[in-house]
Order: C-alpha cells, then sequence, then structure tokens
C-alpha cells in the first residue's frame, strides 16, 4: 500500500533532517505533482506579468525620452546682452555642458516691407530680419524648408512672399529703423517650421503667455546683415539680438525622462549663474522635458490601471491552487500529527513544496518575460537599468509562492485536529463578508468615487501652469478597484445561491451537457457550491481582466489614430503654398492606385480684427470622404449638423472656441475678415457669418483658427487655389504616401506627410505613450490567465475528487454517468464565468475609458470592442475547460490505486 507524501518514521517526523525533506519531496513530486505546479504557474505568471510591464515601462520612459529629444530643434537659445562679449558667454556655455554644436544667429526689427510687381506696390507691417552663420543650415536643418529658388542668398518666407507677391528674382525694399530703406533681391522662398521656437522672447516668465512669430520674416546671409544693419545695432541696440543656438551632447542625457529633465535643467541653471546680467536663456529641451514628465506618469497610470489587475488576479491563481488542496492537506497534517508530527515539522514540510513552486515560477517567470526580449535585441541598457528592479520582483515571486502554502500550512496546523480531520459533515456558516453585504457597498462606493471623479473636470494627472512638479491624482483608482472587487465577491454571492438552492436555473445550465442525469448531478453540485464559486469567481476574474484590458487598448489604439489623423488631416496629406497650390494637382492624385479619395482644402491667412489666423475653405458635403470628423470636434451639435449648417450658409464660417472667447461672439454674428485679394495682393474685408464653433479640425492649430466654404472664399478672393490635398487611403497610408511623392518629385515645394509620420510626433499626453508593447503583453497574459484559471481550477478540483470517482465506478456506474458530472461542472464554470466575467470586463473597460476622457484629444465617442480577439479568448477557455474534463478521468485500472490513495 502506498503511503502518499508524509514519512512512515516517527522519529523523522519530530527530526526533519535531509532525508524526510527529500522523502517529502519525491512523494509531493509522485502524487501532488498537478498541486505544485498549478502554483509554480501561478508564481510565474506573477513575475513574468510583473516583469513585463517593469521592462515597457523603463522602456516606454527611454522611448519618450528619445522622442522628446528629437522633436527639440534647438535645445538652447542663449541671447547676449548688447556689449557683452560673444566668445565669454561661449566659454562659460562650454563650461556648464557637453555641447555638440553652437551658432550665431542675429536677428533686427524692421518698420515693413515693400514690393513693386505687376504695376502696384505692396507694402507690409513690421518684421525682422534674420542671419544665420556659417554651417548653421547644416546643422539646424529643421528651421527652414526651402519652396522655390535657391538656398544661397535672400530668403524670404512663405507668408511675406505672399503678402508682397514676390518670388526668386523679385527685389524687396528694407524698410530700417532709423536708416534708409535698403533693397535686396530675393533668392528663394522658404517655410519656417519652427518660427514659434525661433522667434520667441527670450527671459520672459513662465506664466507669460507665448508670443507669435512676426508675419514678415527675410534670411539675410551673416556678412549682408552686419553690413545692412551694423548701424542700427549701434544707434538702436534694443532692435537687435545675438543669439547663440546650442544643441547639446545627446548621448551624455540620462534616459529617464525625469532624470534626463533634471540634468539639463541643473546645466541651465549652472549657465545662468555663470552668465547672470551678461545673458538670458532660453532652455526648449528642458521645456520638451518638462512636459513628457507627464506622459511618464501617464506611463505610470496605464502600468497602475491596466498591470496591477492581472499582477493581482496572478497572485489569487496561486492562492486558489493551494487552497483547493485544502481538505487533503488537512487528512495530511492530521496524519503526520498521529505520527509525532509538531507545528514545526509540518511547516517545514510544507516549505519543501513552497521552495518548489516559489524558486520554480519566479525562475520561469523572469526567463519568460526577458528571453525573448534579449534573443530578440541583445542584452540592453535598460536590463542592466533594471537589475535593482529586477531582484525586487524575484523576491516578490519568492514570497508570493512560500505565503501561498505556508499559510494555509500555518493555519490548519494551528487549528485543524485529527478529530476534525475525520468529521465528513460541517455545517455551512456564511462568510462575514456576506453578512454584511460587503459587495454591494463596494459597488455603490465605486459608483460614488466615479461620479465624483468623472463630474468634476477631473485630470488624472495634475501638471498647474507655472509649477516645475507633475503628480499623478491616484484617488482615481479607487474607483475600479472597488468595483472590481465588489464584483468579484458579487459573482460568488449570486453563483453561490444559484447553486446551492439547486434550483431551475442550475438544471438548466447542466441539462444540455447531463441529458436526464441533471437531477442528480446538480443536487451533487449543490453540495460544493463553495468550490464551484471560487472557480467561478477566478473565471470571471480572469474574463474580465482579458475584456476590460482589450476593449480599452482598442479604444485606445483607435483614439491614438484619430489624434494622428487630426494632426496630419488625412492619411496622406500633400502641403502646398500659394503659389506652388497642392490642388492643382487633384486629378493625378486622385488617380493614384491606393488612393481611394482625394479631396482639395484651401489654406489662407485671414485677420480677425489684428488677430492673424488660418483660415480653411472646404466643400463640407464633401471633406468627409478624404478625413474622419469627429462629433468632438465641434461644440454645440454633431460634425453632420455642424457641417451642414455650413453648407447651407454660403458665406458661413466655423470658429474656434478661442476665438470665439476673445471676441465675445454670438452665433449668427457677422464677422468680418481681412484676406488677401488675387488682384492686388492686398487685405480686403470679407463678411462671413458666424454658424458654428470648432474645437478641432483637421491640419488646423489647437488655438486659433476658421473654417469656412471653399467655394464663398473662391469668390471673394478671386483665386480658387486649394493649398492642401487630403487624400484616404485603400490600404497602407505610407504606400499611398510613396506614391505621391514619386509622382511630386518635380516640385520639391510640396510636402507629403502620412498620418504614421503623425503619431510619431503627436505630443497629447496620454496617447503619446507606445501601447504596442503593452497591448502585446497584456492580451497575452490575459488569454492564458483566462484558459489557466478555467482549465486549471476545474482540473485541480477533479484530481482532489478523483476517489469519489473511483468509488463511484467501483460500485457500477458507467463512463458516461461519471461523465455527466464532470461535465456539469465544466457547464458551470463556463455559463458563470463568462456571464459575470464580460458584464464586469465592459463596464470597467467603459469606466477606465471615462476616468482617462480628459488625456484623450479628441474624447472617444464610443468603446472599440476587438470581437475577434474577445471570441478567441473565450474559445480558449472552453477550450480549457473541456480539456481539463476529457483528461480528468483516469483510466479504469488505475480506480484501485485512487481508492488507497488519500
Amino acid at each position: 500500500m502506498d503511503d502518499g507524501p508524509w514519512p512512515a518514521d516517527p522519529w523523522l517526523a519530530e527530526k526533519p533532517g535531509g532525508m524526510m525533506l527529500l522523502l517529502w519531496i519525491r512523494g509531493v513530486l509522485a502524487h501532488r505533482l498537478p498541486r505544485v505546479a498549478g502554483a509554480t504557474a501561478g508564481v510565474a505568471l506573477t513575475v513574468a506579468l510583473l516583469t513585463a510591464m517593469t521592462v515597457f515601462l523603463v522602456n516606454a520612459g527611454n522611448s519618450m525620452t528619445s522622442r522628446a529629444i528629437s522633436a527639440v530643434p534647438i535645445d538652447w537659445q542663449v541671447q547676449v546682452i548688447p556689449g557683452v562679449d560673444p566668445a565669454l558667454i561661449s566659454k562659460a556655455l562650454a563650461d556648464a555642458a557637453q555641447v555638440d554644436v553652437a551658432h550665431q544667429v542675429r536677428y533686427a526689427d524692421i518698420a515693413g516691407l515693400e514690393a513693386k510687381t505687376g504695376g502696384t506696390t505692396q507694402t507690409t507691417g513690421p518684421g525682422q530680419v534674420v542671419a544665420f552663420d556659417n554651417g548653421y543650415p547644416k546643422d539646424f536643418p529643421a528651421e527652414t524648408r526651402l519652396l522655390s529658388g535657391k538656398v544661397d542668398g535672400v530668403l524670404i518666407a512663405q507668408q511675406t512672399a505672399a503678402n508682397l507677391h514676390v518670388g526668386p528674382g523679385d527685389t524687396v525694399s528694407i524698410t530700417r529703423i532709423g536708416l534708409p530703406p535698403a533693397d535686396v533681391k530675393v533668392a528663394g522662398v522658404i517655410d519656417l517650421p519652427d518660427a514659434d521656437s525661433l522667434f520667441q522672447a527670450v527671459g520672459l516668465p513662465p506664466q507669460v503667455a507665448p508670443q507669435a512669430p512676426p508675419d514678415n520674416v527675410l534670411i539675410l546671409p551673416s556678412q549682408d546683415w552686419l553690413q545692412l544693419f551694423s548701424s542700427q545695432e549701434k544707434a538702436r541696440p534694443d532692435t537687435t539680438r545675438l543669439q547663440l543656438h546650442v544643441r547639446l551632447v545627446h548621448a551624455a542625457l540620462p534616459r529617464d525622462p525625469v532624470s534626463a529633465y533634471t540634468f539639463v535643467t541643473g546645466a541651465r541653471r549652472n549657465l545662468e549663474a555663470k552668465v547672470a546680467g551678461q545673458a538670458l536663456v532660453a532652455d526648449n529641451l528642458g521645456s520638451r522635458l518638462g512636459a513628457v514628465r507627464e506622459d511618464a506618469l501617464y506611463a505610470s497610470v496605464l502600468f497602475l490601471f491596466l498591470g496591477v489587475p492581472g499582477i493581482a488576479l496572478a497572485v489569487a491563481l496561486t492562492f486558489a491552487v493551494t487552497l483547493s488542496g485544502a481538505a487533503r492537506r488537512r487528512v495530511e497534517q492530521a496524519l503526520l500529527r498521529v505520527r509525532g508530527a509538531t507545528t514545526r515539522t509540518v511547516l517545514a514540510l510544507s516549505a519543501t513544496e513552497a521552495a518548489i513552486a516559489a524558486i520554480g515560477g519566479t525562475a520561469l517567470g523572469l526567463a519568460g518575460a526577458l528571453l525573448p526580449g534579449l534573443m530578440a535585441t541583445g542584452p540592453r541598457a535598460t536590463t542592466a537599468d533594471s537589475v535593482p528592479t529586477l531582484l525586487f520582483i524575484a523576491l516578490v515571486g519568492l514570497l508570493v509562492g512560500f505565503v501561498a502554502f505556508l499559510f494555509p500550512a500555518w493555519r490548519d496546523a494551528r487549528w485543524t485536529t485529527v478529530n476534525f480531520a475525520r468529521r465528513t459533515v460541517t455545517r455551512t456558516v456564511s462568510p462575514l463578508w456576506q453578512k454584511l453585504w460587503l459587495d454591494l457597498l463596494l459597488l455603490a462606493a465605486a459608483g460614488l468615487f466615479f461620479w465624483l471623479s468623472a463630474s468634476t473636470g477631473y485630470q488624472i494627472v495634475l501638471a498647474p501652469e507655472g509649477v516645475a512638479a507633475t503628480s499623478v491624482d491616484y484617488k482615481a483608482f479607487i474607483a475600479p478597484a472597488l468595483f472590481w472587487l465588489g464584483m468579484a465577491l458579487l459573482a460568488i454571492r449570486l453563483s453561490g445561491e444559484i447553486i446551492s438552492r439547486n434550483g431551475a436555473m442550475l438544471r438548466a445550465i447542466i441539462a444540455p451537457v447531463c441529458g436526464r442525469l441533471a437531477p442528480v448531478v446538480s443536487a451533487a453540485l449543490s453540495r460544493q457550491s463553495g468550490r464551484l464559486t471560487i472557480a467561478i469567481a477566478m473565471t470571471a476574474l480572469a474574463i474580465s481582466f482579458a475584456t476590460s484590458t482589450a476593449i480599452f487598448n482598442a479604444t485606445y489604439n483607435a483614439q491614438a489614430r484619430i489624434d494622428a489623423e487630426l494632426t496630419n488631416g488625412s492619411d496622406v496629406t500633400v502641403l502646398g503654398t500659394s503659389d506652388r497650390p497642392a490642388g492643382a494637382h487633384l486629378t493625378a492624385l486622385a488617380s493614384l492606385a491606393n488612393a481611394a479619395a482625394a479631396e482639395p482644402m484651401q489654406h489662407r491667412f485671414a485677420y480677425v480684427g489684428a488677430d492673424l489666423q488660418d483660415l480653411y475653405g472646404i466643400d463640407p458635403r464633401r471633406i468627409e470622404r478624404a478625413t474622419s470628423l469627429s462629433d468632438a470636434y465641434f461644440s454645440g451639435g454633431n460634425a453632420t449638423d455642424t457641417l451642414g449648417r455650413l453648407a447651407s450658409t454660403p458665406d458661413g464660417v466655423l470658429v474656434s472656441e478661442e476665438t470665439v472667447q476673445d471676441f465675445q461672439l454670438q452665433q449668427g454674428d457677422t464677422l468680418n475678415l481681412r484676406l488677401i485679394d488675387a488682384k492686388d495682393h492686398q487685405y480686403h474685408p470679407i463678411a462671413f457669418k458666424f454658424v458654428g464653433v470648432a474645437r478641432e479640425f483637421p491640419t488646423a492649430p489647437k488655438d486659433s483658427f476658421l473654417v469656412a466654404n471653399a467655394a464663398y472664399v473662391a469668390r471673394m478672393t478671386g483665386s480658387d487655389a486649394s493649398e492642401y490635398v487630403l487624400m484616404r487611403a485603400k490600404g497602407d497610408p505610407t504606400a499611398l504616401a510613396r506614391q505621391v511623392s514619386s509622382m511630386l518629385t518635380f516640385d520639391p515645394s510640396l510636402k507629403v506627410t502620412d498620418i504614421g509620420q503623425a503619431a510619431h510626433l503627436i505630443g497629447s499626453s496620454l496617447t503619446a505613450v507606445d501601447l504596442g508593447g503593452l497591448t502585446a503583453i497584456e492580451l497575452g497574459f490575459s488569454v492564458v490567465m483566462a484558459a489557466a484559471a478555467a482549465g486549471l481550477m476545474l482540473a485541480l478540483g477533479f484530481i482532489e475528487r478523483r476517489r469519489s470517482f473511483a468509488i463511484l465506478s467501483a460500485i457500477g456506474a458507467k463512463p458516461r454517468q461519471l461523465s455527466a458530472f464532470l461535465w456539469g461542472e465544466g457547464a458551470v464554470i463556463i455559463v458563470g464565468g463568462f456571464a459575470f466575467g464580460l458584464l464586469s470586463g465592459v463596464a470597467t473597460a467603459w469606466m477606465l475609458v471615462k476616468l482617462l476622457t480628459g488625456v484623450f484629444d479628441p474624447p472617444p465617442e464610443t468603446l472599440s470592442v476587438p470581437w475577434i480577439y474577445l471570441g478567441t479568448v473565450l474559445c480558449l477557455v472552453a477550450a480549457s475547460v473541456i480539456a481539463a474534463v476529457l483528461f480528468a478521468r483516469p483510466p479504469l485500472e488505475k480506480d484501485g490505486e485512487h481508492l488507497r490513495d488519500l
């Protein structure tokens, strides 16, 4: 007769030496392997998920830092105080930071510009003339983009060229301050993509609103600038400036955004201390990194919102596996006590099982999380940087494994007696939480906290204006945490009530798989409600985790794409100018093989009072063929109604919220906008009717802009040119962008952008975090845990009761009749787990999206449901249950062995 895993020698029971522990381990592996393997899998899932999430968090921070650095054309702008030797500032700069390149840039204010073309004279208001030193365009290529002409010589900004109606070869007269006018010949027309930074006012307090760049800009060769403006610099030093544009050595910066921000701002303060009273510093890189710190906190928010529930589920699965053998463990402990074992001996033997599960699970978890990345990319610095964190994770895994085994063993060893182990009938007592209705209290509290958070202008990441520190409002986590716990307890309560009452609902659930044996099977299941409710709750939690994660990730990815499309305008956008409009090639662009649709869009400039704003001329009835317009783009109505009002009002205009507030406009007001007329190239007032408010619009800036009917703008300005073309791709937008670029190589002034490029440049808090890696981690673990929770819990329950099945077989039960009990349990777990899991998962996803609505730009209108993934998860859960049932029935020839097994 096999005595099981316990020792036969009482002396060994008193002194658990090495031989005894080896015997116990052998017995455990021979007779309790499924339970130990299940606990090992739970520890491995916990460690692997925690490790993968940590590595994601580190890599997300590093990628955000790299993206932030690459998005800053000029790291520092150091403005030299008039009269100070620039060489002294350069020396202080080299002492304060590791400088890659530094170039001198000179600015001069002018009273205006004038040009005579086509028999007419055009003039402009004040502007600036800039000079770059040798090598500047090479080291800072993002500051200028040539549209026409050549780069050697005098360059004129695109808008200035449009105002003066000049191009390469034309002469422009510069009205200097305190000096006679000077004539220069234009060599090329350029765009200034980074004008806001290039012309920023250095040294203003942080709380001061940014100043708009000048409308009129000329760029001269350095020698020409000195020749024209040296006298003005001496006579009116307040009208000229000298700046050093600096790029730091990026390889020397820390990879974490918070550390990089601290490093850069520290170097900037060091420089300010060295040049106090001699120079002013504009820290563009520090400002960008400061904003990215908020994105880093959002990555932490994602970790907590999406990762912690999965980690908690893996821990709960580990404890559920160990608790599934509670009855057998009590019997074993009682027999050990009979043979003279003390509590210390029992705990020592349990510790051997715990060591196998904890050490094995921790090793498997770390290897499973780290090896794929190491094999794909080789050892990375992020892994080395995370060594202390990985050690902490390993300790967590060991702690989970040991506590999962030792706490139940200690509790049973302390309170269980031999007589108690022999008891076969016990009175079921409702847990305290059920008597207190804790589940409903938790759900009510979750609803209250959610209402308080979602109805009060909620922001989960706090970044006050002018305050350097940012923080996470962790109270936001209370609502989903309480809801998750409340739904788990509610699943246990309701499923327990349904099973224990042995009512019509239970029989209806099992009837399809049990047939005529449904009443007998339901009666047997009603005696096992405690074990089944735990299995249902674990399955429901796993499905809830998979469902909420999948829906949130799908919604997040869809919203990130909308954000990128809003920034780019459409899948592919062709950007032209007034003199070289992209709309001139509309027919050819629309005929490309990969183009599903192509729509022209005017991009003009209009004065609202003294404020120059972007104006977009569209065909409201056709614009949505090429781009998506969300209802959230418009205030006071949805997209369809707003565009309908614009289409039915030929002189209508949509105005941004900022303009409405600044000018105190009321819908229906007449708005006189000044636009350039194509005949005389002068600004003339044109009457528009204010018909709606646009919060956002494709390609438009985030502050002030206007949207009008293209036909009305063309008729009133004498030009039907469409500067932009928006294109929707049939398939891959990148492939369409390549086709467009290949077709337009003859005109370098036309710029082609696609939605993929915009996705890397958007900086809107949460959607700036790359969720691709996190999605793969979460969805992969969700599938594994959902299948494990259902199949493993069911299989362990069968294994623990195989002696009962052996008795039934010995007294004549047929395999088909035994299978009815197995399939009945499987059906109950599947139906209960699916029902509670899907309900909880959808509600949790909705709650998460609502709580994070404030960080989406624009906010999502509906949840995106990944039906294929959810169907796959449910099929795998069902398959795991089916597999557990099929493999649970032992061969008939082993019935005798199972009868002897305790």
